[in-house]
């Protein structure tokens, strides 16, 4: 594939609100050893973006300053020691960085084929949040069939893919949500009950949709004064996996509660786990998932899309908090 010297690529030009995201010309990077070079064709957008553009989440060492953590494309060129690759294939990628760009480059085994019939807006969409939720509800978590999960943020899309994840396992899923209309998503894509937390207690309705066990295992991703309400919500041996603090870093919590149910509270960040660590996902995901993808059992949940130049509009879209599901950039 013949390559050009340059490409356009979206700059945080400062910390600050959407409007620093700049279109700029960058050279098209060449990809190191175990490294391929990915034609982007759609990047999604995530939470992590807007904090690293806020200038609160910096790109761990080594990592493009660019936002964009999961790109769909071709690959273009490939790096020393790249085999299961060829250039031309259509793959989607999770990436340190740099997915808001027309080149992205992507460890070769962070990358996967695209599921069956999915266009590259629909396979954009998939990484980080499959990655996320795969690791964080089932590996870390120990997600059963028969076990209910509470996942905070129902409508988001790392909350629209643990709903659909979880019930594809046989669990009973209870997902908060802040409006009818997105608890009405939520009960859609799987969820056996919706809670309006701008309306209910979600703890007294956990309690009362468990009869009286609790949840075995919660995904949290506000942290806050949440820590406390999800020591009450959760069963006996309950596991809480924290992924983000959107509500605040830090909580004051009833501890011995921790110690009477005999709980867990772990939590994680995927960015700056190593290439390795990310590529066992990887491979578990093409096992256990793709094939849910390929039938459309499963799916990301396909909110707005946005072209490339206007990223600061998908920003704007994320933190309005109305969406529902996934939000992508075009950048073909």
């Amino acid at each position: 594939m013949k390559l050009p010297a340059t490409m356009t690529a979206i700059a945080i030009t400062a910390p600050g609100g959407p409007m620093v995201l700049k279109p700029e010309s960058r050279p098209v990077p060449e990809p190191g050893p175990g490294e391929v070079l990915i034609r982007v064709r759609a990047a999604g957008v995530n939470r992590p973006d807007v904090l690293q553009r806020m200038g609160v989440y910096p790109p761990p060492p080594g990592a493009s300053d660019l936002p964009g953590l999961e790109v769909a494309g071709e690959i273009a060129a490939l790096g020393e020691g790249v085999t299961r690759w060829r250039e031309g294939d259509s793959v989607c990628a999770l990436t340190p960085g740099g997915g808001y760009a027309e080149y992205c480059l992507a460890p070769a085994s962070n990358c996967l084929p695209l599921p069956s019939g999915y266009t590259f807006t629909e396979a954009g969409a998939i990484p980080e949040t499959y990655f996320t939720v795969w690791h964080n509800v089932f590996q870390r978590g120990g997600l059963r069939e028969g076990e209910t999960l509470l996942v905070h943020g129902g409508t988001s899309g790392i909350g629209t893919t643990a709903i659909q994840l979880a019930s594809s396992i046989g669990a009973y899923v209870i997902a908060t949500a802040g409006s009818k209309e997105k608890c009405d998503a939520c009960l859609s894509l799987g969820a056996d009950r919706a809670i309006n937390y701008r309306e209910e207690d979600f703890v007294a309705a956990v309690r009362e949709a468990t009869d009286g066990k609790g949840a075995n295992v919660i995904l949290d991703m506000v942290g806050g004064d949440y820590v406390d309400r999800n020591y009450r919500a959760a069963a006996e041996e309950g596991r809480i996996v924290q992924i983000a603090v959107l509500g605040g870093a830090k909580a004051t919590a009833d501890v011995s509660l921790l110690m009477r149910k005999r709980l867990v509270h772990t939590g994680s960040t995927l960015r700056p786990r190593s290439v390795h660590f990310k590529a066992t996902i990887a491979a578990e995901l093409e096992t256990r998932v793709w094939p849910l993808l390929a039938r459309r059992d499963i799916a990301p949940v396909m909110d707005m899309i946005f072209p490339l130049a206007e990223a600061w509009r998908a920003h704007e879209r994320m933190e309005e908090g109305s969406h529902i599901g996934k939000i992508v950039l075009d950048v073909a």
